[in-house]
């Protein structure tokens, strides 16, 4: 099994890149086993840095990783995703953002892979895996699974990313209705996932970042009980922690059913350096 874990300091090894801008953000972020589930597979990470070096070339990393597998499986596999997925892209040599992604995503499939297959009681583990990178003035996405990552811009919620599910792919074919998915007993047969297959293929998306711009990255856990329509009020009207915290306790009002959790990432600033 390789090991994954760096063995230079990031600004050693990232390429060199003038920083124009930096993103100055607020952050919220919660994460509850639910009502449910006797242990939370769910996991929040996040990568900020001061280093004008880092801040240039790889930015403030933000992310959510939900685990399956049973048996602490899961819980064991976001956390492998989560710490390697971060560790590779700050250290990876790319000069473009999104190759380091693609590396970082890489990197963190084939680790989960080789530890459910060679760890007695991890065999089948995975995860999804949804993020955020805001890099001077650009947002990247990445995503594999069913997490989400939304964007409130100007009063208007977007959803960033698909569900790599069987029955989103049966909605885009038109083979069912958007609400006909929502109530299948199998809407959240994956896909894709990290740690799954020997290959995984991520949706990496960007975009201009703009001031104001609020994202919202969340697990199934939430979006099994709260509607997009209480996601929006809730990020238009409360600020990142009471809009984290108060979303993934609508879930628990709800039923609680999985591991819920909430990261609201609020970009205050695009602030040029001195």
């Amino acid at each position: 099994m390789e090991d994954t874990t760096a063995e230079y300091a990031a600004s050693e090894l990232v390429p060199a890149v003038a920083l124009r801008v930096i993103p100055r953000v607020t952050i919220g972020a919660k994460t509850d086993m639910g009502r449910v589930r006797e242990n939370n597979e769910d996991k929040f990470e996040l990568f900020l840095t001061e280093q004008e070096s880092l801040l240039a070339s790889r930015g403030l990393v933000f992310l959510v990783c939900d685990g399956m597998g049973g048996h602490a499986a899961g819980q064991v596999a976001s956390e492998l995703a989560a710490k390697t997925f971060i560790d590779v892209y700050l250290n990876h040599p790319a000069t473009d953002p999104t190759d380091a992604i693609a590396a970082a995503v890489k990197a963190a499939n084939r680790y989960v892979l080789d530890v459910g297959r060679t760890v007695p009681g991890r065999k089948g583990m995975g995860t999804t895996m949804s993020g955020v990178i805001l890099c001077q003035d650009v947002a990247y996405t990445v995503q594999v699974g069913d997490s989400r990552i939304y964007r409130l811009r100007d009063g208007q919620l977007d959803r960033l990313t698909v569900d790599h599910t069987f029955l989103e792919e049966n909605v885009r074919l038109g083979f069912m209705t958007a609400d006909e998915a929502a109530v299948h007993p199998h809407r959240h047969w994956l896909l894709r996932a990290v740690g799954a297959d020997d290959i995984v293929v991520p949706d990496i998306g960007s975009h201009e970042a703009k001031v104001g711009d609020t994202y919202f990255i969340c697990s199934d856990g939430i979006l099994n009980h709260v509607e997009d329509s209480v996601i929006h009020d809730f990020l238009r009207q409360k600020a990142p922690s009471d809009a984290a915290w108060g979303l993934v306790n609508q879930a628990l009002l709800g039923g609680g059913s999985d591991n819920a959790t909430a990261m609201v990432v609020r970009l205050d600033a695009l602030e040029t350096p001195a």
